[in-house]
């Protein structure tokens, strides 16, 4: 690929990402959302972590290849996220106790 082909495509990709973020945002000011519209935002961001989230969970490589603790440990901390979640309704604790939860489930067999 050219320069040029670069600079086309970069140009294009930026405008469209500039679009999408930065027009919405004009074209709504002080304008009131109806109830559902806005009750469907709300589950944009649970979404994308869940998104996040199942790659991890729900990899197939990782239940064949025959270590039970590589597909074991990411379920074990996600059991650990929903009761924060559950009992918090904090994505930010829900983020740090998953983080927090597979990094020592993780390094655990290493320990032992």
């Amino acid at each position: 690929m050219s320069i040029g082909d670069f600079l086309i495509v970069f140009v294009a990709v930026a405008l469209t990402m500039l679009a999408c973020r930065v027009l919405p945002v004009f074209l709504l000011k002080g304008k009131q959302l109806p109830e559902t519209v806005v009750r469907a935002l709300n589950f944009i961001p649970p979404a994308a972590f869940a998104a996040l989230v199942a790659n991890d969970l729900f990899d197939p490589s990782k239940v064949t290849s025959g270590d039970v603790w590589s597909w074991l440990a990411p379920l074990i901390a996600a059991a650990f996220v929903v009761v924060v979640g559950a009992k918090t309704k904090s994505m930010a604790w829900c983020i740090v106790v998953g983080v927090g939860a597979l990094a020592v489930l993780t390094y655990l067999p290493a320990m032992a």
